[in-house]
């Protein structure tokens, strides 16, 4: 059975705080009435708030419906940001996730993941959770007949396993979270982050387990 995860490759510390400055001065600027600024936060973050959402909703259409009410919270709420208790992104994810919760309690939707062939980390090309689900480590630059029953099958396992830890899942090995940026997120202790991701990973290799022994 081909390994379940690798190795998450994160960016380099210097790098990730340069990005957080020039993040936070836009910010500033934006609580300033800048539309510039404005803009440029909505560039950097639309395609990562809009993943989330496509993930948790599986339509496209309500996607952007949603990303668009992300940013509108956003653009009304953001000089409440306060960086000394959790970084832009993070906040950003925050009201992203508590959206989409109101979202699917309104209309009475579970949350979804059927889109886990979208690009990891929010970039427009790169390995997917499918990928590194059901890769063996090798590269497989020609999508095969057998990649792609692996990628339905994670597919459909990933789809079985309980929203909490689907959630968590996904906020790790989609979105490139820490445990404290999770934890600050879905408002649990990291330990129960760590549970939860834990017993998620768990639960997809017993169910892929279960699915090659019954195409076997």
């Amino acid at each position: 059975m081909p390994a379940l995860f690798t190795a998450i490759q994160s960016r380099p510390a210097e790098e990730r705080l340069e990005e957080a400055q020039v993040v936070a001065q836009l910010v500033r600027r934006c609580a300033q009435g800048d539309a510039a600024a404005w803009e440029e936060l909505v560039q950097r973050f639309h395609r990562r708030v809009y993943n989330i959402c496509y993930r948790f909703a599986g339509s496209a259409d309500d996607a952007q419906d949603l990303t668009q009410e992300v940013f509108l919270k956003v653009y009304r709420t953001v000089a409440s940001f306060d960086g000394d208790k959790a970084s832009f992104s993070t906040w950003m994810t925050t009201v992203t996730r508590n959206l989409l919760v109101d979202h699917f309690r309104k209309t009475r939707n579970d949350r979804s993941t059927d889109s886990i062939d979208a690009p990891l980390g929010g970039e427009d090309e790169g390995p997917t959770l499918a990928d590194r689900l059901a890769s063996d480590g090798r590269e497989n630059p020609h999508l095969s007949v057998e990649a792609r029953e692996r990628r339905e099958m994670v597919q459909g396992a990933l789809s079985q396993i309980s929203p909490d830890l689907r959630e968590a899942v996904i906020l790790r090995d989609l979105q490139d979270m820490d445990y404290r940026e999770i934890a600050q997120v879905l408002r649990v202790p990291e330990g129960t982050v760590k549970s939860r991701i834990n017993r998620g990973r768990a639960e997809l290799a017993r169910l892929l387990q279960r699915t090659y022994k019954q195409a076997l």
